[in-house]
């Protein structure tokens, strides 16, 4: 199986490619170049690894959350190679690949967590390898939930770590495409596949455009019938 890993939701993309029981070849995306460099550096990877993008078996995508742009390149990548070669899709949270950085037993409860700007925090609860819940969190709120479990906390960010200095949060390097490979292992084992045509980005909080946006001026009232103009008999 030639397996494509996407994951371009951070500070910096990367692509991966494996078979079935480990990576082949990686890259990395310096900075904020995904949008121009990922189509041609994934068939470079494959050209390095003497691999046609039409030898894919699958095609799984870190899909936020994280850089809004980042997150809709990765994904609209991904889902136009699974339409054009017809390639089954896996669509992993970047809160789910950084929880299993933590290298927690897999009953143990982990909270992984990823800066979201504003003083606020993308949270993801996990254990027994589930999704318990992911959410946008402010301080406060995620002082309080964690107030009510035993969870291990992990962070991949100097800034989350330093703000949270009190909780002692394990700090882990930063996920990559490679770091979702089990991940997307074992969801194509289940054959647990995303439908390319209606999944989305995993944003968990709306866009600036979308908070700040001015809000759709009401529709003018139209006229009763006997103010149209015509006189009422």
């Amino acid at each position: 199986m030639n397996l494509l890993l996407i994951d371009t939701c951070g500070a910096t993309g990367s692509l991966a490619l494996a078979d079935s029981t480990r990576p082949l070849a990686g890259a990395t995306l310096p900075g904020r170049s995904a949008a121009e460099r990922l189509v041609p550096a994934i068939q470079s990877l494959a050209a390095s690894l003497g691999l046609s993008l039409a030898e894919l078996d699958a095609v799984a995508v870190v899909h936020g959350p994280g850089s809004f742009t980042g997150e809709r390149v990765g994904l609209s990548a991904a889902k136009g190679l699974c339409h054009a070669l017809n390639l089954p899709l896996v669509a992993i949270s970047r809160l789910a690949v950084l929880a299993r950085l933590s290298g927690a037993s897999p009953a143990a409860p982990v909270r992984a967590l990823l800066d979201a700007g504003r003083g606020e925090f993308y949270s993801g609860l996990y254990a027994n390898g589930l999704c318990l819940h992911e959410s946008l969190l402010t301080r406060d709120q995620l002082l309080a939930e964690l107030g009510r479990e035993e969870a291990q906390l992990v962070v991949c960010e100097q800034i989350v770590a330093q703000s949270l200095a009190e909780l002692v949060p394990q700090l882990v390097a930063e996920p990559t495409a490679i770091s979702a490979l089990p991940l997307a292992l074992a969801r194509i084992q289940q054959r647990a596949f995303d439908d390319p045509a209606s999944i989305d980005a995993n944003y968990l909080r709306r866009s600036d455009a979308e908070i700040f946006a001015k809000p759709i001026a009401a529709a003018a009232p139209q006229p009763h019938p006997s103010h149209s103009g015509t006189p009422s008999r």
